[in-house]
């Protein structure tokens, strides 16, 4: 036998932690996105929101696979190290949560227990706000003759590569409009039924003191706002983009076309996709152009700064995008070096964005103004 092995040693089982926290806690159904995140001590720690549902909540509608109640009552943590398991009450209201903390003494700590460098991190689930995104579609509308009748019913856009799919919500950090600073909230977007142009889009909140909070933001029905597809369609018709496109799809590589996100800036929307190109020998994707879209201008350039510039007048040109893609280059480093260029690249983006929040703010000083979205919290 090894040498290695001392009477301190252990054998970890269950390494997949969806697989371990099921074996721990069966009762709860989990999140499918769980997500990593470094401690104040170096450590990496992985994230997951668990939910109490039943099938037996009087008078309300299902959602297939959750039934008629769902609450997201826990956040799970594991160390990516150790395996050591954590399962914290996120929402001590909860009368289900109530009743498994008293058949499982010892199991569930209060959120306040957990380290306040990992409680920084938490943020709002992601599967808990496509359903209720998926109900709001419907119930948002307070007239009962108009409910009835379904006269106002919205629906999630359609993504581009997922062809009849809905879009899957999405994080930014952003301000929201009206509010004093920067937060990371969580996105959606909804067409008219049976249409493509926006009638609104739905926030889910994640910093304190607002975490939970939902907010939607309903635009004038009186004017065409342009959604998903109709953008999608635009950059197909552009000329120069459709040229470039259908060039290096010859060229032993593939174009990928990335989530469409619609980011709202102020009182505008601005329309973000990256494009990335895998070459057929099996390397990984790399992002080579990035195409922004504002109200009738479409423009792609390799970085977002600079196609924010084309499209609101900036010098940046399209010498660079008229160069046939580089073969994806074999990256070396360590863990932390990856992850320092990943926070490097997020700053820059954070700066980029609130650039562009100035460059509106300009550019509304000089136009007329519009009528104001009409806001509605919940």
């Amino acid at each position: 036998m090894s040498n290695d092995l001392t009477s301190a040693s252990r054998v970890l089982l269950y390494r997949n932690i969806r697989e371990r926290v099921q074996r721990i806690a069966p009762f709860f159904r989990y999140d499918d996105d769980p997500y990593m995140v470094i401690s104040a001590a170096g450590r990496i720690v992985w994230f997951l929101d668990g939910y109490t549902v039943s099938d037996w909540f009087p008078y309300s509608t299902t959602t297939p696979g959750l039934g008629n109640y769902v609450r997201n009552a826990v956040k799970v943590t594991v160390d990516a190290y150790d395996g050591t398991v954590y399962f914290y009450v996120a929402d001590p209201a909860d009368p289900l949560i109530r009743t498994l903390a008293r058949i499982f003494p010892g199991l569930l700590q209060p959120l306040d227990a957990m380290p306040a460098d990992l409680r920084a991190h938490i943020r709002y689930p992601e599967g808990l706000f496509r359903v209720q995104a998926a109900m709001y579609a419907v119930y948002h509308m307070r007239d009962t003759q108009v409910f009835y009748n379904k006269e106002d019913l919205w629906s999630i856009p359609v993504g581009h590569e997922s062809g009849s799919l809905p879009m899957e919500p999405y994080y930014l950090i952003l301000r929201l409009p009206e509010e004093p600073k920067e937060e990371f909230v969580l996105l959606i977007p909804f067409n008219p039924s049976k249409k493509d142009n926006l009638s609104a889009w739905l926030a889910a909140r994640s910093d304190p003191p607002h975490y939970g909070k939902l907010v939607v933001y309903n635009f004038p029905k009186q004017k065409l706002i342009y959604g998903p597809r109709q953008i999608e369609a635009r950059i197909d018709q552009d000329s120069f983009i459709s040229q470039q496109l259908s060039l290096w799809n010859q060229r032993g590589s593939q174009v990928i076309r990335g989530n469409l996100l619609v980011i709202p800036i102020e009182r505008s929307l601005v329309y973000v996709e990256p494009l990335y190109i895998a070459a057929e020998k099996g390397q990984l994707p790399e992002l080579k152009r990035v195409i922004v879209g504002f109200g009738d201008r479409i423009a792609m350039e390799e970085t977002l700064e600079g196609a924010m510039a084309r499209v609101f007048g900036g010098p940046a040109s399209r010498e660079a995008a008229d160069v046939a893609p580089r073969p994806a280059v074999e990256r070396e480093g360590s863990v932390n070096t990856l992850l320092d260029a990943a926070a490097s690249a997020l700053t820059r983006a954070s700066e980029e964005l609130r650039r562009l929040s100035e460059l509106l703010r300009q550019l509304r000083e000089d136009s007329a103004k519009e009528p104001r979205p009409q806001k509605d919290g919940r």
